[in-house]
């Protein structure tokens, strides 16, 4: 599968919790606008993982890292990094829908307002712009105005991909984030994440193995913290190299 080049590559990451490791020595490269699944049981590091490529861990008290994220080529895990201009190009969608507590058209104008983006036409092109790419336009359209708190669970994810879309970024980070919807919101997810991979890259956390396999072009199964088999998905689930990937994924142990 052709890709077109990496956007991303971890070396020998380590991550602490104070005493506990999450991450042990993690070495990977994720392909640009491509789909990459992460998958692997609970707790073995995935999401913590997720969370390294836009600095989230810096907000708990006891996370400590090591070794290098390059994204781009640059090393994002020094104290010389814009944090708010990395979450800007390293985007995320949570497990749960967090829409805010604003109009549908306010919750997509804010990360540009809060980038300075003030001009209302501006504006306007923005939050149509996002909500058509992330599938949603035609649903919300006549109502933009109104609480994003009265959309259904599968608008409101809808919706914080949107959000995500309106600020520009190059990477998608999802964390579950089909876990809180039904079946039929989950399909709209899954095709709307193909489509994205055209102009975006797509790393995805997911409990799902048939998620992971519909999804992403590239899978990474995890298991304590470590990475223990990284390839193309076809490959990953039809002829895993290592014995722990093939147990998990024909279900004998997770």
């Amino acid at each position: 599968m052709q890709n077109n080049g990496n956007i991303l590559t971890t070396r020998d990451v380590n991550l602490h919790y104070g005493e506990s490791q999450a991450l042990i020595d993690v070495s990977i490269s994720i392909p640009k606008n491509r789909v990459t699944a992460l998958i692997g049981p609970s707790g073995c590091g995935k999401s913590t993982l997720l969370r390294c490529f836009n600095r989230m861990n810096d907000l708990v008290a006891n996370a400590r890292i090591t070794g290098e994220i390059l994204f781009e080529g640059t090393n994002i895990t020094g104290p010389e990094t814009d944090v708010v201009e990395l979450r800007k190009k390293i985007g995320m969608v949570f497990q749960k829908p967090n829409p805010f507590p604003a109009s549908i058209y306010d919750n997509i104008a804010y990360g540009p307002r809060v980038h300075g983006t003030r001009d209302r036409k501006k504006l306007d092109a923005i939050v149509e712009g996002s909500l058509k790419k992330a599938a949603l336009w035609d649903e919300v359209k006549d109502r933009l105005h109104e609480s994003a708190m009265g959309l259904s669970g599968g608008q409101q994810q809808r919706l914080c991909i949107a959000r995500t879309l309106a600020v520009e970024p190059e990477i998608i980070l999802m964390d579950e984030p089909c876990s809180a919807l039904d079946p039929i919101a989950t399909a709209k997810i899954e095709d709307l994440i193909d489509e994205l991979k055209k102009n975006y890259t797509v790393i995805i956390v997911t409990h799902n193995m048939q998620q992971a396999a519909r999804v992403s072009d590239y899978t990474g199964f995890m298991y304590l913290g470590k990475m223990i088999e990284f390839g193309e998905t076809v490959q990953i689930f039809e002829s895993p190299q290592e014995e722990m990937t093939n147990n998990y994924i024909t279900g004998r142990f997770g």
